[in-house]
């Protein structure tokens, strides 16, 4: 019991069902805790590599009494083979210039932000986000967390951001955005490239990419970065993304 004299333990709750925003017709639940006491703080990278995701102060993950599609998903960035397509994309995107800012929310960042909900992830629940809610996803973090940016060499307009979470073996892409017009840079495709050319120079064992879902067109594309990893059955199993689980 805690008596007030040492760290109080964290305590875990289930969240209400809500409909999955992934998978028609299911029911999303989570197991959740507050992480920005000390104690939290101190906790992050444990629940991290137990399948937990952060979200603001809070860590959690899938607890779907009926359903187990969500898969924690992390790539080995030090064993990490570049495909053709993938080098490509990489070099493609060279005249890019890239910055680590602080979590702190812009305008600029912002209207980034909302023109790719709204070209992306239109009608979805982050669409409807005001400036305060995207604050709070930015600023709200009880752990050290940064924002890459990357704009134009030439016009030096904003293209791409992630939200980007430091863990103790590598690093927690929390989420990313990017100018969706320009098509043929793969912006996407090119932030979590660039991010694991950032772990391999630093020798960085880990790409935490949140939940992996092989019905979900939305979330599958994580399976095309390997070797990779997901959590199952209370360890980290590499990927076959051609069996089920």
């Amino acid at each position: 019991m805690f008596d007030g004299t040492t760290t109080p333990p964290l305590n875990f709750v289930y969240t209400q069902p809500m409909p999955c925003p992934y998978i028609h017709d299911k029911m999303e639940r989570r197991l959740a805790t507050d992480i920005s006491s000390i104690r939290g703080q101190k906790c992050h990278n444990i629940l991290a590599e137990a399948g937990f995701r952060r979200s603001q102060h809070i860590s959690y993950k899938p607890a779907c009494p009926s359903c187990n599609a969500c898969k924690p998903i992390r790539v080995l960035a030090k064993q990490f083979v570049w495909s053709k397509t993938q080098k490509r994309v990489f070099n493609r995107n060279k005249d890019l210039i890239k910055a680590c800012v602080p979590p702190i929310a812009t305008k600029e960042l912002f209207e980034l932000f909302k023109n790719y909900q709204m070209v992306r992830h239109n009608g979805g629940e982050m669409a409807l986000m005001d400036y305060a809610d995207f604050r709070g996803m930015l600023e709200t973090s009880p752990i050290n967390t940064s924002v890459i940016i990357y704009r134009s060499k030439i016009s030096l307009e904003l293209v791409g951001a992630v939200l980007l979470d430091e863990q103790r073996d590598g690093y927690s892409a929390v989420y990313s955005f990017f100018d969706c017009l320009q098509k043929k840079r793969s912006m996407g495709t090119f932030i979590i490239l660039d991010l694991i050319d950032d772990l391999q120079r630093k020798n960085l064992d880990h790409l935490y990419l949140g939940y992996w879902i092989a019905q979900s067109k939305k979330m599958s594309y994580k399976a095309n970065f390997g070797p990779a990893e997901i959590f199952a059955n209370s360890s980290w199993v590499k990927l076959d993304k051609h069996s089920l689980f």
